[in-house]
């Protein structure tokens, strides 16, 4: 079946008469004894719909959890002690902050690398044999690099070293890292995937039972397990994915198309799919300036819901200092497309102006 299809119909109950056609919210931390999960922390039927709906796009086994961070933090837990991981320089700063906290505790050592440079990141992982994960963004956030995954996983593998691939920006419409070679697929699934801005989720998506079994051993142990509620609106967004995705891609072209265009506008990073579009100002001030003009598009640091934000990443200390201090990151929602641009226009305009 074609990916939109998989998201509509996977993951749904058994069809018998008077069965509720989508999977109800069950509220329960303990259940009857003898059954296959007996205890909240194990199981919840909610969970089990949303992750074979989502492992269905994949190609895999997924697990859900509370946030994007909280799967994160799990993929570094599964390294061993003085293990190291290979990360893109440019990446979510969570997960940035979290590979130097547990650098910082002696627990890992972190490399960071350009990911478009892939002679450079085998080189890496070749002069490191305690390297334990290759970890990519592609595309990076936010500056919307591309890294040859295919490439790169067989790499890591003729080394031993596990693949994990953050697929929060392409989402599997548009990219299946498991098929490129990847060994688990990571989403915020706060983002695209639930997709209204109102859910908190994250999810790890395996390859292989082994892999699967451990992490759902250790999520087991730890509880970080998501609420029912969270999982049941995560799962009804994921039905609507494609359209979403579709609207909001064509969009974010014709902005990419317009904004090179502009005269306020240095630079447009846009990698031909999907809805992040990054323009580069020529300053602070005057990407300050435009994100300050909006009235339809939301200054706010999330992306992926249906409604358009953008903000100007280098305001947070902890952006990587080789982003340009004027890149706006757009994400583009699924308003109509003129009232997006007239919108932006009039903002760009404003920053062309001198300050008073």
């Amino acid at each position: 079946m074609h990916p939109s299809t998989v998201a509509v119909t996977a993951g749904r109950p058994t069809h018998f008469p008077d069965a509720p056609l989508n999977p109800p919210i069950t509220m329960a931390s303990t259940y009857v004894a003898t059954g296959d999960v007996e205890y909240g922390r194990y199981g919840n039927p909610t969970w089990t719909a949303f992750e074979q709906a989502l492992g269905a796009l994949e190609g895999g086994r997924t697990l859900a959890f509370p946030s994007g961070m909280a799967a994160a933090s799990m993929i570094i837990d599964l390294v061993g002690q003085g293990s190291s991981i290979v990360a893109p320089r440019h990446a979510y700063q969570g997960c940035l902050v979290a590979l130097g906290d547990a650098e910082s505790r002696g627990r890992i050592k972190s490399h960071l690398v350009d990911v478009t440079d892939t002679a450079a990141v085998i080189a890496t992982m070749k002069d490191d044999e305690d390297v334990a994960i290759l970890w990519l963004e592609s595309p990076t956030n936010p500056a919307l690099e591309l890294a040859d995954i295919s490439a790169l996983a067989k790499a890591a593998h003729d080394l031993g070293i596990q693949v994990v691939v953050d697929n929060t920006f392409a989402t599997p419409l548009r990219q299946k890292p498991l098929e490129l070679g990847a060994d688990i697929v990571l989403h915020s699934a706060t983002k695209y995937i639930a997709g209204h801005s109102d859910v908190q989720m994250g999810t790890l998506t395996f390859k292989d039972e082994q892999t699967y079994a451990a992490v759902k051993s250790r999520r087991d142990l730890t509880g970080s397990t998501p609420g029912p509620f969270e999982t049941w609106l995560a799962l009804r967004g994921l039905r609507t994915l494609h359209v979403r995705l579709d609207r909001a891609e064509q969009n974010a072209r014709v902005l990419a198309e317009r904004l090179a265009e502009h005269p306020a506008v240095d630079e447009v990073r846009y990698p031909g799919f999907g809805a992040i579009v990054a323009p580069v100002l020529p300053s602070a001030d005057a990407a300050d300036v435009a994100v300050r003009s909006t009235t339809l598009w939301v200054h706010a640091t999330s992306l992926g819901g249906v409604e358009s934000m953008l903000e100007r990443r280098r305001r947070w200390k902890t952006e990587s200092a080789t982003i340009p201090e004027g890149l706006i990151r757009l994400s583009v929602g699924i308003e109509d497309v003129e009232d997006l641009w007239d919108d932006l226009e009039h903002a760009l305009n404003r920053s062309l102006k001198p300050a008073r």
